[in-house]
C-alpha cells in the first residue's frame, strides 16, 4: 500500500505538467500554406484592417480589441477570449462553438494537423516586426490586395453610362465594356491601397469574365461619376 501512493503522486504530476504548445507541434512552413485561405480577409501587417482585423501581434491580445477594426460583432467583444495556442486552437477549429452569435464566416479547419501548422506559421509570423518569409511573403503582408494606386490603362475608369439594364465602362485605353447591371459591383476602399480620388480602377471577377468591380475612393464618388442616360439614347 505504502509503495502505491508514491506511484500515484508520480502520475498525477505527470498529469499536471503542461501539454507541448500546439503550435511548437506544427510546421511554419506548411502553415504559410494554410493561412492562403485566410489571406483574402486578413492582413499580417499592423493596423491594416480588411474583412477581418490585422492579425499582427495576436498572442495574448483580448478578442474584439484591436482600436483600429470597429467592426466586431458583439458577442466576440464581450467574450472575455485572450487568445493563445488553445484559444486559437478552438477558434480555429469550429469558431461558433467557441464564441457563439459571432459573425465570422468561416466554418473552421476539422484537421488538427493543418490547425498545428497554421498556429506555427502565425506565432512566428505576427510577432512584432516579423516579416513573413518566403515566395509568398508580399501576398501575406497585404492580404493579397492589389495597390490601386498603381494601374495599368485596362484598369483604370475614364467614364460609366448607364442605360436600361446595361452599364457601359470606358477604361484609359479607350475601350469600352457593356456589363449586365447585376454583374457590376461598385465598392470603396479608402485604404492607403485604394484609388486614388476621382480615378476609380475596375478589377474583373467571375469565372466567365462577364463581372467585375469597380472601387472608388470614397462613397460620395459613386453616383457622381455614372452618366444617364447612355450616350446615344
Amino acid at each position: 500500500m505504502q509503495r502505491i501512493v508514491p506511484i500515484a503522486l508520480a502520475v498525477l504530476g505527470l498529469s499536471l505538467l503542461p501539454s507541448p504548445s500546439l503550435a511548437a507541434d506544427g510546421n511554419a512552413v506548411r502553415g504559410q500554406r494554410v493561412f492562403g485561405a485566410c489571406a483574402a480577409c486578413h492582413s499580417l501587417e499592423p493596423d491594416r484592417n480588411m474583412t477581418g482585423p490585422s492579425l499582427a501581434d495576436l498572442w495574448n491580445r483580448k478578442a474584439g480589441t484591436l482600436p483600429s477594426f470597429t467592426r466586431y460583432s458583439s458577442a466576440l467583444k464581450s467574450s472575455g477570449v485572450v487568445w493563445s495556442d488553445k484559444t486559437l486552437n478552438e477558434w480555429i477549429t469550429d469558431p461558433q462553438h467557441l464564441v457563439a452569435g459571432n459573425v465570422m464566416t468561416f466554418a473552421g479547419i476539422k484537421n488538427a494537423q493543418q490547425r498545428a501548422d497554421l498556429l506555427a506559421f502565425l506565432k512566428e509570423a505576427t510577432r512584432p516586426g516579423q516579416a513573413p518569409r518566403g515566395g509568398m511573403a508580399g501576398m501575406m503582408r497585404n492580404g493579397g490586395v492589389q495597390n490601386l494606386k498603381q494601374l495599368q490603362p485596362q484598369e483604370k475608369v475614364q467614364s460609366i453610362q448607364h442605360c436600361d439594364d446595361t452599364y457601359r465602362v470606358t477604361t484609359a485605353d479607350g475601350k469600352t465594356r457593356d456589363f449586365w447591371e447585376r454583374n457590376l459591383r461598385f465598392k470603396t476602399d479608402s485604404s492607403n491601397e485604394g484609388p486614388e480620388k476621382g480615378a476609380p480602377a475596375i478589377l474583373g471577377a467571375g469565372m466567365m469574365g462577364d463581372r467585375a468591380s469597380v472601387i472608388f475612393a470614397a462613397p460620395e464618388e459613386i453616383s457622381g461619376f455614372v452618366a444617364h442616360p447612355c450616350s446615344g439614347k
